[in-house]
């Protein structure tokens, strides 16, 4: 089993203060043969203000720091998180040309601008009611950066789930998630399964059943760990669901091109 861990955060995304040192050890501890850190670069801040630049060079110095640091213990791959990029395809180009760079998740995180661009982290969900609306406009968003180039991977499709306690279905969205998945295989794009730190298994059989009726085979995991203890957790268990569904294959990327390796 190839382990590895493509949703991980360091000291540099807004929500961690762990230096990518201590995530490298976590991952060696952990047994995973490749790490990469992907922080955050989100086009809309926390409460919908516009972003549109990242600061690569502490990114770079720091990952080239602890990729020779670990050079033989784990791999450590370069990535970023890019949030929103469909908002402005400009400002995505730009910060994505870096020859460096292995890997792009794709992600929303927040409502739209024409909604106010808060992080559905601070969205209120009081009701079922108030969940649909903020699932309408995620996916709805999704279908739009899903047609963009600006990725590698869409990040944890479910993502707003993780925050709504009131009960919901997905069953309502299968047409609109199919036709975000068929898009992405149809560009050569993958999606992630992402573990939120080993909470995440089994909500992804639905969507991975959609994935495989579209063709898709670049599955990516990820923890999506902001602190050393969440790395690695759940990724050899959602490997586990990942063959069960019918996949062949782990994706790993080297300078935004997936690398296959047998499950």
């Amino acid at each position: 089993m190839y382990c590895s861990d493509y949703h991980t955060h360091s000291q540099l995304s807004p929500d961690s203060t762990a230096p990518l040192e201590q995530m490298a050890r976590a991952a060696a501890e952990a047994g995973l043969a490749e790490l990469c850190v992907t922080d955050h670069c989100d086009l809309l801040s926390l409460y919908g203000e516009p972003v549109d630049r990242y600061d690569w060079p502490p990114a770079l110095a720091q990952y080239q720091e602890q990729a020779a640091r670990f050079a033989g213990t784990v791999t450590l791959k370069l990535g970023l998180e890019l949030g929103m990029a469909h908002l402005n395809p400009e400002a995505s180009q730009v910060i994505l040309d870096r020859p460096e760079l292995d890997f792009v998740l794709g992600s929303v995180h927040n409502l739209c601008p024409e909604k106010g661009g808060t992080d559905f982290y601070y969205v209120p969900y009081p009701d079922s009611q108030a969940c649909y609306a903020a699932l309408d406009d995620y996916f709805t968003s999704m279908a739009a950066l899903a047609a963009t180039p600006y990725y590698d991977v869409l990040a944890h499709i479910i993502y707003p789930l993780r925050y709504m306690e009131v009960p919901v279905s997905l069953d309502r969205y299968s047409a609109r998630i199919r036709a975000i998945l068929r898009t992405a295989v149809e560009n050569g794009k993958g999606m992630e399964l992402n573990t939120w730190r080993g909470r995440t298994i089994e909500a992804w059989k639905p969507v991975l059943a959609l994935y495989r009726e579209c063709g898709g085979e670049i599955v990516t995991i990820g923890s999506d760990a902001h602190v050393p203890e969440g790395v690695g957790k759940g990724v050899r268990e959602i490997q586990g669901l990942l063959a069960d569904c019918g996949f062949r294959y782990v994706c790993t990327y080297d300078r935004r091109r997936p690398v296959f390796h047998k499950l």
